[in-house]
């Protein structure tokens, strides 16, 4: 059953699509959400106006209200989550029922659910079976990874919904069989939007932008900066029919802040610093070692995170203690107490000894302060020493203060991207 609904007829005041990700456990913060982010890339690769992201819990007049409101300035809509077994999968129900349209079963979506599934979780098929009901004009999309199917449709004129399911590989995977040529064709206008992004570290945001003012005002393309945390990210997007012009729109204002900024740009788009240094020292046949004491493992995790690490990366000894520093490291009694732990002195012995130790090209060496508790006025919080040894017993030593403000993960994780990032600059200093 329908009934009449108070929209336009003309549906020339709607435009632009938005994303509305279903689930309380959005709304608590027990899960990331993932999926409006992986979407959005989607929608600027098909040139799409991408306005606004909603979040709704697991509750049928909100989704059913927020819908209507949507469908009253978007024409597009594409929901995440709350499609399922379960008696909170509310989406479809919801949808259906704010538009005042009933469900009816497709009796070969439980056929293809009962191919899916073994015939032990197939007990409460009435649960599972509700997976199976749609409005009568709903087209279904098909979900090769799970038992969710999701669907296309325009409840009323100039107003169309997309559903899938939450869990991202299902999503993806439907995204690609289906929505992607859908949307492509009925809602494209011919234009994509193509980014690329660069990488820079040793370098604030605030300086980058001053120093490209006139880069900034640009229409197309666009560059926009973004700071995280030990990194600045410039995205470079621009406008155009096909992914090729866009790369040519692009090309000139990338190849003039590569210029501007050669020491600082580690790398572009998907490059971070450990896949970068694993790269050169690839490249040089060359190996790595650590010694850590204040990260406690984090440098070492931040390179065995990158596949093919084992390539270059030969191991670290955590010595957080003296008394491990001294035996296998081979710090002298007389070092740590005459320079203590947290000294140039005691990190340049760490990264020579732990070269020789593990017979290694390079060797990083870091000892610090990460707080927040530990300072003083000599050595406050903050305080990082690194060493990195190289070949031909070429030692470079560097002292950090961190300002005391930043958290201890702040300050381990700020200490590593200093740690990478200096040796980056080494290697890039000897190759030229």
């Amino acid at each position: 059953m329908k009934a009449s609904l108070n929209h336009p007829s003309n549906n020339s005041y709607r435009n632009g699509v938005e994303i509305l990700s279903i689930g309380t456990e959005l709304l608590l913060g027990n899960i990331v959400n993932t999926n409006a982010q992986w979407i959005s890339q989607q929608l600027s690769l098909l040139g799409l106006n991408h306005f606004r992201q909603s979040t709704v819990g697991d509750n049928s007049e909100r989704i059913g209200s927020l819908v209507q409101e949507i469908s009253t300035r978007s024409n597009l809509l594409i929901t995440t989550g709350g499609l399922g077994p379960t008696p909170d999968d509310l989406t479809t129900e919801a949808i259906a029922k704010s538009f005042n349209f009933s469900l009816y079963e497709r009796k070969y979506l439980w056929e293809q659910i009962k191919q899916k599934l073994s015939n032990s979780k197939l007990k409460d098929s009435s649960s599972l079976r509700k997976q199976c009901f749609f409005p009568k004009d709903a087209q279904i999309i098909n979900n090769p990874r799970g038992t969710a199917p999701g669907m296309i449709w325009e409840p009323i004129k100039g107003f169309t919904i997309l559903t899938f399911p939450g869990v991202p590989s299902e999503l993806k995977e439907m995204w690609k069989e289906t929505a992607f040529e859908f949307i492509q064709n009925k809602f494209s206008n011919g234009f994509v939007f193509f980014s690329n992004t660069l990488k820079f570290s040793g370098i604030g945001e605030s300086t980058i932008s001053e120093k490209i003012d006139n880069l900034l005002k640009l229409r197309n393309p666009t560059v926009a900066p973004y700071a995280n945390l030990g990194e600045v990210k410039l995205r470079i997007t621009a406008k155009a029919k096909n992914a090729s012009e866009a790369k040519n729109i692009i090309k000139p204002v990338k190849e003039k802040l590569t210029e501007e900024f050669s020491k600082f740009i580690f790398g572009e788009n998907d490059d971070n610093l450990p896949s970068v240094l694993i790269k050169e020292l690839k490249k040089r046949k060359e190996t790595l070692v650590f010694a850590e004491s204040c990260t406690g493992g984090l440098l070492s995790s931040s390179i065995t995170s990158i596949s093919g690490s084992s390539k270059v990366f030969k191991g670290s000894i955590i010595a957080y203690s003296n008394a491990l520093k001294k035996s296998l490291l081979n710090i002298s009694e007389d070092q740590l107490k005459r320079y203590g732990a947290v000294s140039e002195e005691v990190a340049e012995a760490m990264s020579i000894n732990a070269k020789e130790k593990m017979s290694a090209d390079w060797a990083i060496s870091i000892s610090g302060i990460a707080g927040p508790n530990g300072g003083s006025q000599e050595k406050p919080v903050g305080l990082v020493y690194i060493s990195i040894a190289g070949p031909t017993n070429h030692i470079t030593n560097i002292k950090k203060i961190f300002n005391s403000t930043r958290n201890r993960m702040e300050i381990q994780t700020l200490s590593v991207n200093v740690c990478l990032n200096s040796l980056r600059l080494i290697l890039l200093s000897n190759s030229t």
